[in-house]
């Protein structure tokens, strides 16, 4: 079976929910088996990994070192054991579950501006809060 790492993950860094994930997942992968692309940055070209841009908006993807490609909650999966964390998205994965949990980040995924909009005000406290922890 090849390696799912290092796991390209394309993400919008506009997006507050998206970013702080990212940047948590990010600092925990000691192994450095995250590749992070912001697809938010001036300079990102979809086209050029492939992609059509409207397609990286509407949900998380990522590519395996193959070449293939994973969307969704599959990338989140992958992107937590990376970092040491898959026992938290584990139970996302079982049989009964992962339907209800695929559904679940496809609700996010549709409405993540909005909701990133909401909560952009207590990430960024919480993200100021780390900044002046790392400060001092």
């Amino acid at each position: 079976m090849a390696s799912d790492y290092p796991l390209k993950i394309f993400y919008d860094a506009s997006c507050p929910v998206c970013a702080l994930e990212m940047d948590k997942l990010g600092a925990r992968d000691t192994a450095g088996r995250l590749v992070l692309v912001d697809m938010s940055a001036p300079d990102f070209d979809a086209a050029c990994h492939g992609f059509d841009a409207a397609d990286l908006d509407a949900a998380i993807h990522a590519v395996r070192p193959d070449g293939s490609v994973v969307r969704g909650m599959a990338v989140l999966r992958l992107a937590y054991a990376a970092a040491g964390l898959g026992w938290l998205l584990r139970p996302s994965g079982f049989g009964p579950l992962r339907p209800a949990f695929d559904a679940g980040y496809r609700v996010f995924a549709r409405h993540r501006k909005s909701i990133s909009r909401a909560l952009a005000p207590a990430i960024n406290a919480v993200r100021g809060r780390r900044e002046t922890k790392g400060a001092a």
